[in-house]
């Protein structure tokens, strides 16, 4: 079952265990500057408002009610970035697409899980997703482009707007398998992590912009702890600030800081580091594909605008140990 709570998605499985419960939201953020160089992690500012697809049915474009799930509004070359949160650390697979291509291996969309190559997430383990894995502890920023401007990765490795947006696929733990692992810690922990879902039509996309440092963590667990018999799908409908005016008739929220205004006034980075963990190597399509800023070149557009390169950035590192609540915040 999904729900959605105070502008998180809530998965839940109760059938399968009663601390199954996953909770997913849409962080705001800096865009980092798109020129080659790579940023540590930047901060959150807050979730983006969900919305029910259902209440708005006469005011979206019909395909959106086949797909179901919530809508977002994002402004043009705006980042984000996906939190999770797992009641007392309950794992699961937690696949991720923008526009139907998998955010990990570059692939199209498919609702089987794989192991070699593995094209999911694992969470608690993995604390957040900014973008798209481009190699071995790097990935490329989401940042929000139109659908049909040639921009987003859909559009670069299918040549087609079809889609946009995110796309999520859930699977827990299997029960006994959670109770056994669960046996070995010490005391509930909540922890934190990110990851994406799909949008259409209307509005928007999300293309590679700037590089920064985040691994993306390898399943160390047997496949056969994974309970693929139970699993929920959610599309995450991205929507431009002027539809989402006229759809919903709210305002949506204001554009962060550029990055460089954000380290001057000295606030801080992040870096997330579990020594524990291997990462992925990340997927040779995906790095293959052209930046934001790249593109524009080629295309002779600004699109990007306030992308210049920031000096040293005050960073905290964050230890993935399981033994603290993760919480990765701007200041007010």
């Amino acid at each position: 079952m999904i729900e959605l709570r105070h502008h998180s998605l809530v998965f839940t499985f109760p059938q399968v265990h009663r601390k199954a419960l996953l909770r997913i939201n849409f962080q705001r953020t800096l865009r980092i500057p798109d020129d080659e160089k790579t940023y540590p992690l930047p901060p959150g500012f807050g979730a983006f408002p969900l919305r029910h697809i259902d209440d708005f049915a006469g005011r979206i474009p019909p395909g959106w009610l086949d797909h179901g799930g919530v809508m977002l509004p994002m402004y043009q070359s705006e980042a984000m970035w996906l939190s999770f949160a797992s009641g007392d650390g309950y794992p699961f697979i937690v696949k991720v697409a923008a526009g139907k291509i998998n955010c990990i291996t570059g692939d199209p969309w498919a609702d089987k899980v794989n192991r070699s190559p593995q094209d999911y997430l694992v969470v608690p383990y993995q604390p957040w997703l900014d973008g798209y894995c481009v190699e071995k502890g790097r990935i490329r920023q989401f940042v929000a482009m139109p659908l049909g401007s040639g921009y987003t990765a859909e559009e670069q490795i299918t040549g087609a707007a079809d889609h946009g947006g995110l796309q999520l696929i859930v699977h827990p733990m299997k029960a006994k398998a959670y109770d056994k692992l669960r046996a070995g810690l010490d005391r509930p922990v909540l922890y934190q992590s990110a990851v994406v879902c799909e949008s259409m039509g209307l509005g928007m996309g999300l293309a590679p912009g700037g590089r920064m440092k985040q691994q993306i963590y390898e399943d160390f667990h047997d496949f056969n702890v994974w309970d693929l018999s139970h699993r929920s799908r959610c599309f995450v409908h991205i929507v431009n600030s002027i539809g989402w005016r006229a759809i919903t008739g709210e305002i949506p929220p204001t554009l962060p800081p550029s990055a460089e205004q954000y380290n001057r006034a000295g606030l801080p980075w992040f870096e997330y580091y579990n020594s524990d963990l291997k990462a992925l190597d990340g997927s040779g399509k995906i790095k293959r594909l052209k930046s934001v800023a790249d593109l524009s070149k080629d295309k002779k557009e600004t699109v990007l605008p306030e992308n210049t390169p920031i000096g040293q950035a005050k960073t905290i590192t964050i230890k993935g140990d399981g033994k603290r609540n993760i919480v990765r915040e701007g200041s007010f």
